[in-house]
């Protein structure tokens, strides 16, 4: 398999004052394969969210490399890295951080229309997006009218509305009830299965690291374990997160 990102060596370290440092991340490696759903687990304060956020650009390492698709990306200037996150990286936040006077349609179009794209494609775009969650009929609904599942599945149209190669998800089922969870975790699936995409994401929910391909496990800032899932998907049925 291919490996679309690469961590070499990641350290983090955080200044607390003149004279006190704490290493939140210490000599990190791994491999993300493309095509898989992987998941990083630990306690609070395990180093997982510093993890995510360094592997997607939105933070840089104190030592060592990211690589992205064949790319050394930690050197990349700012500039550099505010494009690749917005062509090639997606992210899904466990707020959902949706725009609460848009609607679903306008949420997922102004993502869009932030990247560039021409006005006749971003709408057409939106609108398949937004049907490949299942929301065809909440689409011009606001955040406030929906359920969080169904904010949390808008969150996920917005993330793969520019196509991007890779999303990371930090803690996306963590303000869900077990079931709407879980189905979450089935889009998931259907996304990495059927639409050949990369996801990595955090969780400490053991019902959810057993729906993913690949599970790593940090403790202390260093990687603890890491557990390879024999999961055979199923999607004859068609998406579980659908409209009722």
């Amino acid at each position: 398999m291919e490996t679309i990102l690469k961590a070499v060596n990641i350290c983090r370290s955080f200044r607390i004052n003149e004279t006190t440092t704490v290493d939140a991340l210490k000599g990190i490696n791994l491999e993300v394969e493309k095509n898989k759903l992987v998941v990083l687990r630990g306690r609070s304060g395990s180093g997982k969210t510093t993890l995510i956020n360094i592997l997607g650009a939105l933070d840089r390492p104190t030592d060592g490399s990211v690589i992205f698709d064949g790319n050394e990306i930690t050197g990349l200037s700012d500039t550099r890295l505010d494009k690749l996150r917005r062509n090639e990286m997606s992210f899904v936040f466990q707020s959902v951080a949706l725009i609460p006077t848009m609607t679903a349609f306008e949420n997922v179009e102004f993502a869009m229309r932030m990247a560039g794209v021409p006005y006749s494609k971003r709408v057409a775009r939106a609108k398949e997006c937004l049907v490949r969650v299942g929301l065809e009929k909440r689409m011009h609904h606001r955040p406030g009218e929906m359920s969080g599942g169904e904010q949390q599945r808008v969150a996920i149209a917005r993330a793969i509305s520019n196509r991007p190669k890779l999303i990371f998800a930090d803690e996306p089922t963590a303000a869900l009830d077990m079931p709407t969870g879980l189905a979450v975790m089935g889009l998931f699936r259907e996304l990495v299965h059927s639409d050949g995409l990369t996801i990595m994401m955090t969780t400490h929910d053991t019902a959810m690291m057993e729906q993913c391909d690949v599970v790593y496990t940090l403790e202390d800032g260093k990687i603890t374990d890491v557990k390879v899932n024999d999961i055979t998907d199923d999607f004859s049925g068609g998406s579980q997160c659908r409209d009722e």
